[in-house]
């Protein structure tokens, strides 16, 4: 399972997204933690529908979008779409 944090250089909400994926991590082991800046990783970005930054992306084992959250998520949001993930 993959957390996917869509991130910029100016945007201070990221961090805050960062922390609550990091938290996330601690309580989920195999949650790994994915961080592509739009502008270094512009075409990604492009394909994945990103429009503003944070966006965190749940994936699955599979790679399918189980969750989807622009701005930032709450640490349970995040639990929750693990849990799905898993």
């Amino acid at each position: 399972m993959q957390l996917v944090l869509y991130t910029s250089a100016f945007c201070a909400p990221c961090a805050q997204a960062r922390a609550v994926l990091a938290d996330a991590a601690r309580l989920v082991p195999q949650a790994r933690i994915v961080e592509r800046d739009v502008a270094r990783d512009n075409a990604i970005a492009a394909d994945d529908g990103i429009r503003m930054t944070p966006t965190v992306v749940v994936l699955d084992d599979s790679d399918t979008e189980v969750f989807r959250a622009t701005g930032v998520p709450t640490l349970n949001q995040v639990l929750a779409a693990a849990a799905k993930a898993l």
